[in-house]
């Protein structure tokens, strides 16, 4: 199979973006796709929504895994494009399908062409949310088929099709997911006295949160603190008895994001104090740093400098969050950006990869898993 068939899977799968641990038809699209191929070396377990394949190598002497995400994300689709998602409110904005059809291009060349080593393809549900690679590290079917190393990629929207990006060491940073909710005393807006207005505290701690990355934070060390979602009140003459502020914290380490969480924790009691009220703190998801095994790193790039056709960038660390940290935290391996070149970013209703990065990028991972032979 041509690798540029794998574009119509892409499409066939992008269609039908499904959220964490819902990945059914994604799941049994995948399941149909391993049935067709041959399966003399083929081991296949499932786990959840998502899927463990196994190829067998000449030796067997150890195991290079390599991981697909599988979700999407709750975003209804504007990209008007003829294959956009059939599921309303469902979109694959992240890239996950992208990710997938590349995964099923390196595994369906490797069918064909044996290696040494074994290869594990991990197709891991709900990277977006509630985290499945800390789960799935967790699970039966992990510790059997435990890989020496392990490697994965994510789009980027911001660098043409050809490149590729990485470093040693801290790719991206940890993320919590951030839910305050207060709860004061309701009542009409003629008699305030007799309230305790959750709107006015959550205007306060919106703004005393700003000074945790501004006063409580070493400026040598990164940290985001932000508030996406303020909700409260019903209607405008009377006075809100609960208000809720949704945000994200990222940090560079793990030590910051400690640090963070707690002088958060202080400033909301000293809400409750000062506008007599209760509070719930809610950290969501929580994701580990993706931090690159320096060795593999230095392999992996000077593997891709030497190939014709790849732009190899050294990049800097990100702020983004991806769960793939959970699994890098355990096994030695490499995450790497590979470019798509759209206009509208991660996350976005609009955003359209150049599809030809797929051919690409399955035609980089194979060559770089030949060399590991």
């Amino acid at each position: 199979m041509v690798h540029s068939s794998f574009i119509n899977i892409r499409r066939d799968l992008h269609k039908i973006p499904e959220q964490g641990f819902m990945e059914f038809k994604t799941q049994s699209y995948l399941l149909d796709y391993f049935s067709s191929l041959p399966q003399e070396r083929l081991e296949i377990k499932t786990w959840k929504t998502g899927v463990f394949v196994k190829v067998k190598g000449s030796q067997g002497d150890r195991i290079v895994g390599y991981r697909a995400d599988m979700d999407g994300l709750p975003i209804e689709e504007q990209t008007g494009l003829p294959f956009r998602s059939s599921h309303k409110g469902m979109m694959h904005a992240c890239g996950h399908d992208m990710h997938m059809s590349i995964a099923l291009g390196v595994l369906t060349h490797f069918v064909q062409y044996e290696i040494d080593p074994d290869l594990l393809f991990i197709f891991q549900p709900a990277e977006e949310g509630p985290g499945g690679a800390e789960l799935m590290m967790k699970s039966e079917q992990m510790k059997e088929w435990k890989p020496d190393e392990i490697y994965a990629l994510h789009i980027a929207p911001e660098y043409p099709v050809g490149t590729i990006a990485t470093k040693e060491g801290l790719l991206f940073a940890n993320t919590s997911e951030l839910f305050i909710d207060l709860t004061g005393k309701g009542g009409h807006a003629a008699f305030p006295h007799e309230t305790k207005d959750m709107v006015v505290a959550a205007a306060h701690l919106i703004t005393q949160l700003q000074t945790v990355i501004s006063r409580n934070t070493d400026p040598l060390d990164s940290a985001v603190v932000t508030i996406g979602k303020l909700t409260g009140g019903t209607v405008q003459n009377i006075i809100a008895e609960t208000a809720r502020l949704e945000g994200t914290i990222r940090t560079l380490s793990a030590e910051a994001m400690a640090k963070v969480k707690h002088r958060i924790e202080a400033l909301v009691r000293g809400i409750e104090i000062g506008f007599e009220c209760s509070t719930v703190i809610d950290y969501g998801s929580n994701y580990y740093q993706v931090n690159n095994d320096s060795a593999i790193a230095r392999r992996f790039i000077e593997f891709m400098e030497r190939q014709e056709g790849v732009q190899l960038v050294v990049c800097k660390e990100a702020m983004t969050g991806e769960d793939f940290g959970y699994i890098l935290k355990e096994i030695p391996g490499l995450m790497f950006w590979l470019g798509v070149g759209s206009d509208y970013g991660l996350h976005h209703a609009k955003l359209n990869p150049d599809e030809s990065a797929v051919p690409f990028g399955i035609e980089a991972i194979t060559r770089f898993f030949h060399s590991l032979s």
